[in-house]
């Protein structure tokens, strides 16, 4: 099994041009084998390999906030939908440009045919990037009320988001502590998208 993971990671890693690091590669893995690997695992297939990415990201500290609403995970990986605006999920990525500068990106995509149903582009990772994306969607319903899955970020986990998809009937879902694959169709946009996009350019501006 080890050898067939490592050979599929290997045409992985040539085909992106080395950028996956072993989170995105175990994402990737478990899609492609269909089963859940342990991202140890993957990370230490990945060393035997002599697989390393290109980008290294630091990733800062920061202090857990106590959340003040959690949603059980009822999307439960059901990453299929029957009709639009059935299952929206969504998440926050960052990108970098400039002198160590940050943009965040936030985006709802719909489960149906894998369209961005809204997105907006921000200087800073708040609650008012999050609540826009959401209100820009909301506008385009027309008499659905959609399940919207997402991480447990602070955004989703304030009472303000939890009013808003209140106020139009919405359904709340959110994945798991540390099981990033539940939110696996925007874990694999942001990582097309950067792919495609992003790690092979350089970005000066914010615009």
């Amino acid at each position: 099994m080890n050898e067939e993971i490592i050979k599929e990671m290997k045409i992985l890693h040539e085909k992106v041009d080395g950028i996956f690091g072993y989170r995105q590669m175990t994402l990737h893995m478990n899609r492609k084998f269909e089963e859940e690997l342990n991202h140890k695992r993957i990370y230490r297939l990945m060393k035997m390999a002599g697989l390393r990415s290109v980008i290294r990201v630091k990733k800062k500290q920061y202090k857990r906030s106590t959340p003040q609403h959690v949603a059980e995970n009822i999307l439960d990986r059901e990453f299929t939908a029957e009709k639009p605006n059935e299952k929206w999920v969504t998440d926050v990525t960052e990108f970098k440009y400039g002198q160590s500068k940050k943009a965040y990106l936030s985006a709802i995509r719909d489960l149906y045919d894998g369209s961005i149903v809204s997105y907006v582009l921000g200087h800073s990772n708040n609650n008012q990037l999050v609540f826009k994306t959401l209100d820009q969607a909301i506008v385009l319903l027309d008499g659905e009320h959609p399940l919207i899955h997402s991480d447990r970020g602070f955004q989703y986990t304030s009472k303000g988001f939890k009013r808003k998809i209140d106020a139009v009937k919405m359904t709340q879902s959110m994945s798991r502590v540390g099981r990033c694959i539940d939110n696996g169709p925007m874990e694999s946009f942001w990582g097309t998208l950067k792919c495609e996009k992003y790690y092979l350019h350089q970005y000066k501006t914010f615009e």
